[in-house]
């Protein structure tokens, strides 16, 4: 026994489970759509909420109620002001204030499926720098959704996108738009494959786009010490394309 056990060679399955995983039905992409809807609604409703003086932690907790009114467990990091520059947030007070920058991300869970949705905006009238750098990060999600095809190097996803940044001056690389474009989403709300550059991890060639895969849809431009940007919808590969589940933020004020 101890001879074979020596023998044994173990190796990674993730390319086995994500490759079954990747490829969505109508059933899943109709639990998936529905996911996304509930979350729009949830984030709608609790912007209109929105007060000068409320604290993260409050807005956190609104959306969590909202999430229980429409019947589906679901919660959301919100960041305020210059912690929406970091990507992964702080859980330091924050204060809601007039004409601050305000991002809320995550999703909820329909039959165990996730969804995964960032919106930003601004409470009052934002500055003319926010409203440029919203408006790049809008023309950069949208330049992803264009070049998203069957048969598409995942990696040129990303690269749709990084160049619309970089060629606004928010380069080079992943300098101010610091992460990947976006992430398979399913059963997780984070799983295989990944649209960003060098995205093998056991695939003996590089993976290209297919019908019926759903990936987060996610630029963000990041200011250290001032504010953030991203914009996330979730997007479903299509027969001849790409479409999000929930229409794209129409801007810091109009956000829905």
């Amino acid at each position: 026994m101890t001879k074979m056990m020596m023998q044994l060679k173990i190796v990674s399955a993730t390319p086995v489970v994500a490759g079954c995983r990747m490829i969505k039905d109508a059933h899943e992409l109709a639990l998936m759509r529905l996911a996304n809807h509930a979350t729009l609604t949830v984030y709608e409703a609790v912007h209109k909420a929105l007060q000068p003086g409320m604290t993260q932690n409050t807005v956190s907790d609104l959306i969590a109620q909202a999430y229980h009114r429409v019947g589906f467990p679901g919660d959301a990091s919100v960041q305020v002001g210059e912690y929406t520059a970091l990507p992964h947030g702080s859980i330091q007070p924050q204060t809601i204030r007039e004409g601050t920058i305000i991002m809320v991300d995550d999703g909820c869970t329909v039959e165990g499926y996730q969804s995964d949705i960032t919106r930003t905006f601004v409470l009052g009238k934002p500055t003319a720098k926010m409203s440029t750098v919203f408006g790049i990060v809008h023309e950069a999600q949208a330049a992803a959704l264009a070049a998203a095809k069957p048969g598409v190097p995942l990696e040129a996803i990303d690269a749709a996108a990084r160049k619309v940044i970089v060629d606004a001056g928010y380069g080079p690389g992943f300098k101010y738009f610091s992460h990947r474009l976006g992430h398979g989403i399913g059963m997780d709300g984070h799983e295989w494959p990944y649209l960003v550059k060098n995205n093998m991890f056991g695939w003996e060639r590089a993976l290209t786009l297919q019908r019926n895969m759903t990936f987060s849809d996610e630029p963000g431009i990041y200011i250290r010490g001032e504010f953030g940007v991203r914009l996330e919808d979730d997007m479903h590969i299509t027969e001849n394309g790409a479409e999000l589940f929930t229409p794209q933020s129409e801007s810091l004020e109009k956000p829905f």
